[in-house]
């Protein structure tokens, strides 16, 4: 069992501890689910192991196609290290198939493929329901230079075209996802958080029936049952190529 150091902080999914490297945090990944600004909460069998794995394998696999990335090693099923980052206070989401807020906003049928991959920004600030910002709001609040933005820009385009890949051969289709970055201590932009079911819309491309597709954190948002048989399906798959 993996002592603990001091807690730093706990989110929604994860509990984050000092070790005695200043440059390494420790990352418990929970069970706990939360979906609607935390509006509707409750526990997946098996999530923070599952959830763990699925990060390690998917940030090593981007690390081979050259995206800097936080992750160092999985040291128990539900727990990694990482390199520490000042977390820029920004969700990059990357869209690929309309779904979620995106068909609601804009009234774009879900499941419609778009022509492009469409790259939003949200402000990471749970008492604001973390709204969508554009690149005038970012400079206003200062939550990173112009130059960052066009970064984080970039290396999420770059990031979803080698998931894209990926998912491809494990026959899932990447209809969107949510990224996060932080700066370590040499001024490098790193991957961070995670990548998962939690934070990706996953649909198995084997499914014709729209709810039967559903293998991501939707089937808890909307109580559509085998939620963790989902999470186990998807971690499945990626292993199995991952390998």
């Amino acid at each position: 069992m993996q002592n603990l150091g001091e807690q730093i902080y706990e989110g929604k999914a994860k509990i984050l501890y000092r070790t005695l490297d200043s440059r390494v945090i420790l990352v418990k990944y929970k069970d706990d689910a939360t979906a609607f600004n935390a509006q509707k909460q409750g526990k997946i069998a098996r999530k923070g192991e599952l959830n763990c794995d699925i990060t390690r394998h998917l940030f090593n696999f981007l690390g081979t196609q050259g995206i800097p990335h936080h992750f160092i090693r999985q040291i128990a099923s539900d727990q990694m290290e990482v390199v520490a980052t000042q977390i820029i206070p920004i969700e990059v989401v990357v869209r690929n198939i309309a779904a979620g807020s995106l068909s609601k906003r804009l009234g774009i049928a879900q499941g419609t493929i778009l022509k492009r991959p469409i790259v939003e920004f949200y402000y990471k600030d749970d008492a604001l329901g973390d709204p969508l910002i554009n690149e005038e709001h970012i400079d206003i609040l200062a939550l990173a230079t112009p130059m960052q933005v066009t970064h984080l820009k970039q290396l999420a385009l770059e990031i979803n075209h080698h998931l894209q890949t990926f998912m491809d051969r494990c026959e899932l289709d990447l209809v969107d996802f949510k990224l996060e970055f932080g700066i370590d201590h040499n001024q490098e932009i790193l991957l961070a958080d995670e990548i998962s079911p939690d934070t990706c819309r996953l649909w198995d491309m084997r499914e014709t029936d729209p709810t039967a597709k559903i293998l991501d954190k939707d089937r808890f948002r909307f109580d559509l049952g085998g939620v963790a048989e989902s999470y186990a399906e998807v971690h499945r798959r990626i292993l199995a190529q991952a390998f």
